[in-house]
């Protein structure tokens, strides 16, 4: 990696973390410039603009914590067992999250919302790829007869999405980890007991 990239890389990580705690409108470039110790100069030349930053920050922060799930993943065959790795690993985000100040798709989702529509677009494309992945887990898993053949892929999806990002809010709001325990020890009964087939590892 030559000394331009590595200035850029490291500009993607401070920036990734700026925008995730104090969100894109709420950070402004001197924030940016006080974190990455440059000058709009030397930010500048990396990126066009403030929003070219944010969009390529966002992916950043999305790239890291993708990286989290994926070592999870690695030695997971059964479809129960890959679910529940998923869970665990966002639930320990609480207390060791990848980028500091909760999760950058509901962080960004909720500031996006009507402010930032490209900034929008990007959040729901990541979205989509947390939920296509949960989907493909439970499909393939009720394919090998592992999860109950009645189930709705997409709707147990969002049902754990919702759940884990509600916890992780409670849990940054009241700064008790106790919301994202309750989450993990429900949505893992919830697949043990309803989910997973009966009478299968």
């Amino acid at each position: 990696m030559s000394k331009g990239e590595e200035t850029k890389t490291r500009i993607l990580q401070q920036a990734a973390e700026l925008f995730n705690q104090q969100g894109y409108a709420g950070a402004s470039i001197a924030d940016i410039m006080r974190v990455t110790r440059l000058q709009k100069g030397g930010i500048y030349n990396h990126f066009h603009s403030k929003d070219e930053l944010a969009l390529q920050a966002f992916d950043y922060a999305i790239a890291s914590i993708s990286k989290h799930y994926r070592a999870a993943l690695r030695n997971k065959r059964h479809a129960v067992e890959r679910l529940q790795a998923i869970i665990d690993v966002f639930g320990s985000f609480v207390d060791n999250p990848p980028v500091p100040g909760g999760c950058p798709i509901l962080n960004t989702a909720v500031e996006s919302d009507d402010a930032h529509p490209a900034l929008r677009e990007r959040t729901q494309k990541a979205m989509d790829s947390w939920l296509n992945l949960i989907q493909r887990i439970i499909q393939t898993g009720i394919d090998k007869g592992e999860i109950q053949t009645d189930v709705n892929a997409q709707e147990i999806a969002t049902i754990i999405t919702a759940t884990l990002e509600g916890a992780i809010m409670m849990s940054k709001l009241y700064s008790d980890g106790i919301y994202m325990q309750r989450a993990v020890n429900h949505l893992n009964q919830y697949i043990e007991n309803v989910l997973k087939t009966h009478g299968t590892n």
